[in-house]
């Protein structure tokens, strides 16, 4: 809910906006169905409507994962996309082939107080084509702090440690480690969360793979991530019913000490305090341990973005609305309306002074120089669209790593090829 103040600011800052013409428009609006995204989306429609009650919204909702990103490029490709809709930043924003089918966004007032580091992920041949829609997370580990104490664990810094750890939690007869792969793209976590490990051990490998002259599986630091699943499924720490569990049966878990760990991003922060409150703090965060506790650091995921597609009979009221989203006053709204996930990509949004504990715990990464690295993604437009299909079957002890690994460097190939990158 805003309070007064911040509804006088939204006010004060949509006259600076301008407004398109005064008839009335319903702009459609399509997010992801996960509980915090649509909480945080009828936010902010509604404090937009407030101020614009000649706007309207009609939003609707769509899976995540391989599901979600084909019904994306589907409704782009026939022109049926909605006038807004969210999607990743980085290279599956690239996959889109923006420069054919999204709205130019570089005039946007809002763009100048966007950091570079967002704006290097939405641009494509010079042009800017999405907005900021929520802050920077962190990709590592939730863990529940109570059982911890209980067992007398400390924060891991190293696989081995964090191993060790797993060990003492399934003696105690506690699953160790949560995983949901009723909901794929869950599945990945421990490979694409490592990428903070991989660089640290290889700096040039993003560059190297997207020339196609390094592969996960000729390159033993970026092997490790499917090897970490493996290794989990062999040693017997996953929830016995990982196969059909979900996304929100995995914080369920890791909230109420059920489960120890639950490898995910902290923008689940936000579903924790809305389905589970009472538990919000007992929730903690760490970076995913690598080989060296001394390299050890945070791999950062850049926000998502809200694109507005070429085909919108109503781009310039959409863009109003953007304005809005990417202002100070859009960050209050947000930090008013959910749990925030870690540090806004925007230079007048301002954390509120209380955050959850398990952002506390993710911000001195962010507060130590060289303790973070962009996740690959946003190194590299190049990422197969098959991976979370790849990471069930090496986590269900179907594949073993290694072979995991190569088949992912085929789908990344196949993905590279469809891109036109040189070297393929």
């Amino acid at each position: 809910m805003t309070t007064t103040h911040q509804r006088n600011a939204i006010a004060a800052s949509l006259l600076l906006f301008g407004s398109a013409a005064q008839a009335d428009v319903e702009l459609s609006f399509l997010v992801t169905g996960t509980s915090d995204t649509v909480k945080q989306t009828k936010a902010l429609t509604e404090a937009y409507v407030a101020m614009r009650p000649d706007v309207s919204f009609d939003l609707e909702q769509r899976p995540g994962g391989a599901e979600g990103d084909n019904i994306v490029k589907t409704r782009l490709a026939t022109g049926e996309m909605a006038d807004i809709f969210y999607y990743n930043s980085g290279s599956l924003f690239q996959a889109l082939r923006p420069t054919r089918t999204l709205a130019d966004l570089s005039d946007l007032e809002a763009q100048e107080n966007v950091l570079e580091s967002f704006k290097s992920v939405v641009r494509a041949d010079d042009k800017l084509y999405g907005v900021p829609y929520e802050p920077a997370m962190g990709g590592g580990i939730f863990y529940n702090k109570p059982l911890y104490a209980e067992l007398g664990l400390s924060v891991p810094t190293t696989w081995d440690e964090f191993m060790a750890n797993n060990a003492k939690v399934k003696e105690a007869g506690r699953v160790a480690v949560a995983q949901t792969y009723g909901t794929t793209w869950t599945s990945q976590l421990f490979v694409l969360a490592d990428f903070f490990n991989v660089q640290a051990e290889v700096p040039d490998f993003a560059e190297r793979y997207t020339a196609n002259e390094a592969k996960f599986a000729d390159t033993p630091a970026a092997m490790r991530g499917f090897e970490y699943l493996e290794q989990l499924h062999a040693g017997g720490y996953f929830n016995e019913d990982f196969g059909a569990a979900r996304y929100d049966d995995g914080l369920r878990m890791v909230a109420s000490g059920e489960a120890a760990h639950y490898p995910m991003l902290t923008f689940a922060i936000p579903a924790i305090e809305q389905n589970h409150p009472e538990l919000l703090e007992d929730v903690g965060f760490f970076a995913q341990p690598g080989p060296d506790a001394a390299s050890n650091g945070l791999t950062v995921w850049m926000p998502g973005a809200l694109y507005i597609p070429k085909s919108s009979e109503n781009v310039e009221e959409a863009k109003a609305f953007l304005e809005f989203v990417a202002s100070a006053e859009g960050c209050a709204v947000v930090s008013a309306a959910v749990a925030v996930t870690g540090p806004y990509v925007i230079r007048d949004c301002e954390l509120p002074e209380e955050v959850p504990g398990a952002v506390s715990d993710m911000l001195p990464y962010f507060e130590t120089e060289g303790t973070t690295a962009p996740a690959l993604e946003f190194l590299s437009p190049v990422k197969g669209p098959s991976l979370e299909q790849i990471t069930v079957e090496a986590g269900s002890g179907m594949r073993p790593g290694a072979e995991a690994a190569a088949l992912y460097d085929g789908d990344v190939a196949k993905q590279a090829k469809q891109l036109g990158l040189p070297n393929w």
